[in-house]
Protein backbone atom coordinates (compact mmCIF):
# COMPACT_ATOMS: atom_id res chain seq x y z
CA UNK A 1 0.00 0.00 0.00
CA UNK A 2 1.20 3.10 -0.81
CA UNK A 3 1.52 5.92 2.45
CA UNK A 4 1.45 9.49 1.63
CA UNK A 5 4.01 11.54 3.36
CA UNK A 6 4.66 15.14 2.56
CA UNK A 7 7.48 15.65 4.46
CA UNK A 8 9.12 12.58 2.83
CA UNK A 9 9.74 13.48 -0.80
CA UNK A 10 12.73 13.78 -3.30
CA UNK A 11 14.22 17.13 -4.08
CA UNK A 12 13.77 18.30 -7.57
CA UNK A 13 15.97 18.38 -10.26
CA UNK A 14 14.07 20.68 -12.18
CA UNK A 15 11.01 22.96 -12.38
CA UNK A 16 9.83 24.78 -14.78
CA UNK A 17 8.95 28.60 -14.42
CA UNK A 18 5.18 27.28 -14.49
CA UNK A 19 5.16 24.94 -12.32
CA UNK A 20 3.52 21.82 -14.85
CA UNK A 21 6.89 20.37 -15.42
CA UNK A 22 9.25 18.62 -12.53
CA UNK A 23 11.99 16.08 -12.66
CA UNK A 24 13.76 14.18 -9.58
CA UNK A 25 15.31 10.95 -9.34
CA UNK A 26 14.46 7.74 -8.01
CA UNK A 27 16.70 4.63 -6.76
CA UNK A 28 15.13 1.64 -8.00
CA UNK A 29 15.64 -2.13 -5.73
CA UNK A 30 18.34 -2.86 -7.91
CA UNK A 31 20.21 0.17 -7.06
CA UNK A 32 19.92 2.10 -10.28
CA UNK A 33 19.09 5.44 -10.26
CA UNK A 34 16.26 6.74 -12.87
CA UNK A 35 15.23 10.22 -13.74
CA UNK A 36 11.29 10.62 -13.13
CA UNK A 37 9.27 13.48 -14.88
CA UNK A 38 5.90 14.87 -13.70
CA UNK A 39 3.75 17.18 -16.34
CA UNK A 40 0.33 18.57 -15.74
CA UNK A 41 -1.34 18.97 -19.19
CA UNK A 42 -4.63 21.08 -19.98
CA UNK A 43 -6.75 18.86 -20.84
CA UNK A 44 -8.85 21.09 -22.85
CA UNK A 45 -12.18 18.85 -22.36
CA UNK A 46 -15.44 20.90 -21.86
CA UNK A 47 -16.81 18.73 -20.46
CA UNK A 48 -14.08 18.77 -17.85
CA UNK A 49 -12.77 22.45 -18.01
CA UNK A 50 -9.60 23.63 -16.02
CA UNK A 51 -8.55 19.91 -15.37
CA UNK A 52 -4.81 19.22 -16.19
CA UNK A 53 -3.67 15.63 -16.77
CA UNK A 54 -1.48 13.96 -14.54
CA UNK A 55 1.72 11.82 -16.41
CA UNK A 56 4.75 11.10 -14.65
CA UNK A 57 7.41 8.54 -15.50
CA UNK A 58 10.78 7.60 -17.15
CA UNK A 59 11.75 9.16 -20.28
CA UNK A 60 11.39 6.92 -23.24
CA UNK A 61 14.51 7.29 -26.33
CA UNK A 62 12.38 10.23 -27.77
CA UNK A 63 12.86 12.05 -24.27
CA UNK A 64 8.85 11.56 -23.61
CA UNK A 65 7.38 10.25 -20.35
CA UNK A 66 6.85 6.68 -20.48
CA UNK A 67 3.66 6.32 -18.21
CA UNK A 68 3.42 2.42 -19.01
CA UNK A 69 6.22 0.67 -17.78
CA UNK A 70 6.16 -1.07 -14.45
CA UNK A 71 9.49 0.40 -12.10
CA UNK A 72 10.75 -1.62 -8.65
CA UNK A 73 11.01 1.70 -6.79
CA UNK A 74 12.99 1.45 -3.70
CA UNK A 75 10.39 3.47 -2.05
CA UNK A 76 7.30 3.31 -3.65
CA UNK A 77 5.71 5.84 -0.92
CA UNK A 78 8.72 8.48 -1.39
CA UNK A 79 8.09 8.42 -5.42
CA UNK A 80 4.36 9.09 -4.76
CA UNK A 81 4.66 11.13 -2.11
CA UNK A 82 7.18 13.67 -4.22
CA UNK A 83 4.30 13.40 -6.98
CA UNK A 84 1.65 14.67 -4.74
CA UNK A 85 3.86 17.15 -3.48
CA UNK A 86 4.48 18.51 -6.42
CA UNK A 87 0.64 18.35 -7.75
CA UNK A 88 -0.43 20.46 -4.30
CA UNK A 89 2.54 23.02 -5.52
CA UNK A 90 0.91 23.14 -9.14
CA UNK A 91 -2.39 24.11 -7.88
CA UNK A 92 -1.66 26.45 -5.52
CA UNK A 93 -0.05 28.27 -8.19
CA UNK A 94 -2.93 27.34 -10.38
CA UNK A 95 -6.09 27.55 -7.82
CA UNK A 96 -9.04 26.97 -10.35
CA UNK A 97 -7.53 24.08 -11.48
CA UNK A 98 -8.54 20.26 -11.17
CA UNK A 99 -5.26 17.40 -11.83
CA UNK A 100 -6.64 14.36 -13.14
CA UNK A 101 -4.86 10.58 -13.48
CA UNK A 102 -6.32 8.21 -15.82
CA UNK A 103 -6.50 4.86 -14.31
CA UNK A 104 -5.77 3.90 -17.99
CA UNK A 105 -5.80 0.07 -16.79
CA UNK A 106 -7.41 -1.79 -14.18
CA UNK A 107 -3.79 -2.36 -12.55
CA UNK A 108 -3.08 1.20 -11.99
CA UNK A 109 -6.72 2.33 -11.31
CA UNK A 110 -6.65 -0.14 -8.71
CA UNK A 111 -3.29 1.39 -7.52
CA UNK A 112 -4.82 5.23 -7.54
CA UNK A 113 -8.35 4.36 -5.55
CA UNK A 114 -6.27 2.46 -2.79
CA UNK A 115 -3.58 4.89 -2.55
CA UNK A 116 -6.89 7.96 -2.24
CA UNK A 117 -8.79 5.90 -0.28
CA UNK A 118 -6.15 4.39 2.57
CA UNK A 119 -4.54 8.58 2.49
CA UNK A 120 -7.74 10.35 2.65
CA UNK A 121 -7.49 11.32 6.39
CA UNK A 122 -4.10 12.90 5.42
CA UNK A 123 -4.94 14.19 2.71
CA UNK A 124 -8.17 15.82 2.94
CA UNK A 125 -6.51 19.04 4.64
CA UNK A 126 -5.04 19.75 1.69
CA UNK A 127 -7.18 17.75 -1.56
CA UNK A 128 -10.33 17.10 -2.54
CA UNK A 129 -10.60 14.02 -3.94
CA UNK A 130 -13.17 13.29 -7.18
CA UNK A 131 -14.10 9.52 -8.78
CA UNK A 132 -15.07 10.12 -12.75
CA UNK A 133 -17.38 7.82 -14.23
CA UNK A 134 -18.45 7.81 -17.98
CA UNK A 135 -21.59 7.38 -18.63
CA UNK A 136 -24.06 7.55 -22.38
CA UNK A 137 -27.02 9.21 -21.92
CA UNK A 138 -30.75 7.72 -22.68
CA UNK A 139 -32.29 9.85 -24.78
CA UNK A 140 -36.19 10.41 -24.62
CA UNK A 141 -36.99 8.63 -27.87
CA UNK A 142 -34.87 5.28 -26.27
CA UNK A 143 -31.69 6.21 -28.36
CA UNK A 144 -28.13 6.83 -27.15
CA UNK A 145 -26.65 10.10 -27.26
CA UNK A 146 -24.29 9.54 -30.53
CA UNK A 147 -21.18 12.35 -31.61
CA UNK A 148 -20.60 13.21 -35.31
CA UNK A 149 -19.37 10.07 -36.23
CA UNK A 150 -22.24 8.21 -34.97
CA UNK A 151 -20.50 6.59 -31.82
CA UNK A 152 -21.97 6.28 -28.46
CA UNK A 153 -20.90 9.98 -26.90
CA UNK A 154 -19.56 9.04 -23.41
CA UNK A 155 -19.33 12.19 -20.77
CA UNK A 156 -17.68 12.49 -17.44
CA UNK A 157 -19.48 12.40 -14.34
CA UNK A 158 -17.69 13.65 -11.51
CA UNK A 159 -19.11 12.87 -8.06
CA UNK A 160 -17.51 13.18 -4.77
CA UNK A 161 -14.75 9.80 -4.31
CA UNK A 162 -16.78 7.62 -2.56
CA UNK A 163 -14.34 6.06 -0.13
CA UNK A 164 -16.50 2.46 0.78
CA UNK A 165 -16.87 2.09 -3.27
CA UNK A 166 -14.68 -1.86 -3.32
CA UNK A 167 -12.15 -2.14 -6.15
CA UNK A 168 -14.28 -4.39 -8.15
CA UNK A 169 -16.02 -0.89 -9.46
CA UNK A 170 -13.55 1.23 -9.91
CA UNK A 171 -13.45 4.83 -11.21
CA UNK A 172 -11.73 5.04 -14.82
CA UNK A 173 -10.51 8.73 -13.57
CA UNK A 174 -9.12 10.62 -10.31
CA UNK A 175 -9.47 13.72 -10.03
CA UNK A 176 -8.35 16.67 -7.04
CA UNK A 177 -8.48 20.28 -6.35
CA UNK A 178 -7.45 22.36 -3.40
CA UNK A 179 -9.17 22.16 -0.38
CA UNK A 180 -9.96 25.78 -0.23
Amino acid sequence: MIKINLENTFEAKYVSPNFDQYIFESLLKDSTIIQLKVKFTNIAESLLPNVYNLAFGPFDVNGKINDSINLKHNDSNKVFSTIILFSITFLKNNPHTSIGIDGSDDLRANLYHRMFRYNYKDLKDFLVIIGVDWYVRLLRNGTIELDNNGSAFFKPKPESFDFQRKTNDLYRYYMFNLNQ
